[in-house]
């Protein structure tokens, strides 16, 4: 499994088109075959950091939801959605794999 771990700096005057712009997302990994552990955002006073996080099995499997980018249409118009309202400022993503407990490995 890997998981990709995206920051963003957000504009929080912004935030409802963020999270627009996450719920398509969420959507469109689980739709893909990904497992979406969801978007992590400010909870209190004035920030403008958010995160997500979301998994596949394999980086393969990664490499072939990303060919669908500038391609389908569903992932246009989310993309559509941070470039028409300027919610995102800048994002980082990063590929990480999970430790678990021996119990829940798999």
């Amino acid at each position: 499994m890997i998981t990709c771990v995206v920051d963003y700096v957000i504009d929080p005057a912004k935030l409802p088109d963020f999270e627009r712009f996450a719920a398509a997302w969420m959507r469109l990994v689980q739709r893909e075959g990904g497992i979406h552990h969801g978007y992590f955002l400010p909870a209190e006073g004035a920030s403008d950091e958010a995160r997500a996080l979301f998994s596949f099995e394999s980086l393969a499997a990664y490499e072939r939801y990303r060919t669908l980018f500038g391609v389908d249409p569903d992932f246009i118009e989310a993309d559509k959605i941070r470039d028409e309202s300027g919610c995102v400022v800048r994002y980082r993503r990063t590929f990480m794999r999970p430790l678990l407990p021996d119990d829940e490995e798999g």
